[in-house]
């Protein structure tokens, strides 16, 4: 039996204590009718938590706050709306600039079938829309949009113009694992490393005269950076770059075809190989990967691919993972064997059970990322 009502309906969603049944073994319909169940009872305490945020349209981060204004554009599809998170221009410059620039970024960009909602940074600074609260800020807005609006986890876009587009340079890779694509305009993409993007669609755009910060030369330069990335990885990777010759900061709306663009790409929650590297805000988790939070440390990598049911780790600067499994990846009928640089760490069978699917969810505010298994594995050099 399924336990109802194990996320607490009141403030912050949090795991009870676990019923015995569900360590219990289940076969892959159970699972699938147990990970149902769990996900209506996260949708009924997301409601509730998020409710009055929504209702006001403000992400409240501590005692910080994002408004934001939702336009609905065109029908629902079959399987939910897309959105389209558009972050506007400004920067380190009086409020009322920023205001303005937010009230264009409103009605810079018009895609179909979606939510298309212009946050305001909750800052006016250069890096207002990278600063390290902004992770939270992003996945709540999901989450709200997901549960109230019936967007599509796996079509979630992030686009930003000038200063917006300068978060988009950190944000992407950094949260690459919520976007199905995602699209820079005129920002600067500082010491960003781009290696995250493997399974995320990225475009870049930039006037060949926007001098300001050398963006038009080293947007450029990035553009080959992932031309090589791609060169390396044919199957990752997938990427253009536009430098828009006789324009300059302002691109006269050329690059307004970056919604069309996107809207081609769903994300795979599940890819069969990631590259993740930790950026300046340490995450716990990305995909299908888990780790330590006392080994979390900016720079360590990992690298993995997953081939039938042989999972290789060719890289990895950490001494425990935990891999979140589920039948998208692996076939949890039968052995998974997991090898790191040859060397094999563990075969066997793994049990899905109701507590894995519990304790992802709550983790992770994805329904896409509850997974019924899961293997922790000690990597030794």
């Amino acid at each position: 039996m399924i336990k109802r009502n194990f996320f607490l309906t009141m403030g912050m969603a949090v795991l009870l204590n676990i019923p015995t049944a569900d360590a219990q073994s289940l076969t892959k319909i159970e699972a699938e009718k147990a990970k149902a169940e769990i996900c209506r009872e996260w949708t009924t305490a997301t409601k509730e938590k998020y409710q009055k945020e929504w209702n006001e349209s403000i992400v409240r981060v501590d005692s910080l706050m994002m408004p934001f204004v939702v336009r609905t554009y065109d029908e629902k599809p079959a399987d939910g709306y897309s959105l389209y998170i558009s972050l506007h221009g400004g920067g380190n410059c009086p409020k009322e600039i920023n205001d303005q620039q937010w009230m264009n970024q409103v009605v810079l960009y018009r895609p179909k079938n979606c939510l298309y909602i212009a946050p305001r940074a909750p800052y006016n600074d250069w890096d207002m829309w990278c600063k390290p609260k902004l992770d939270q800020f992003y996945k709540e807005l999901i989450e709200m949009c997901v549960v109230y609006a019936d967007v599509n986890p796996d079509k979630v876009y992030l686009m930003g113009y000038s200063a917006g587009g300068d978060g988009v340079w950190r944000m992407a890779p950094r949260m690459a694992d919520h976007w199905a694509a995602a699209s820079m305009m005129a920002g600067h993409p500082g010491d960003v490393s781009l290696v995250n993007l493997r399974n995320t669609p990225y475009m870049i755009w930039c006037g060949a005269l926007d001098y300001a910060y050398d963006r038009n030369k080293l947007d450029r330069e990035r553009g080959v950076q992932m031309d090589s990335l791609q060169q390396a990885d044919p199957e990752g990777y997938i990427h253009e770059t536009h430098i828009m010759e006789g324009k300059g900061h302002w691109m006269d709306r050329a690059d307004t075809v970056v919604v069309t663009w996107m809207s081609k790409y769903q994300r795979n929650p599940y890819p069969k190989k990631i590259v993740w590297r930790q950026e300046e805000v340490l995450r716990p988790a990305f995909y299908w990967i888990s780790v330590p939070k006392e080994e979390m440390q900016r720079g360590k990598t990992i690298r993995l691919s997953a081939d039938k049911n042989i999972i290789d780790i060719t890289e990895c600067d950490y001494r425990e993972v935990t891999l979140l499994l589920s039948d998208e990846i692996v076939d949890l009928d039968k052995k998974v064997t997991v090898r790191y640089q040859g060397k094999k760490l563990f075969k066997g069978k793994l049990k899905r059970t109701a507590q894995n699917l519990r304790q992802t969810m709550q983790e992770r505010g994805d329904y896409r990322y509850a997974f019924p298994a899961k293997v922790t594995l000690r990597i030794t050099k």
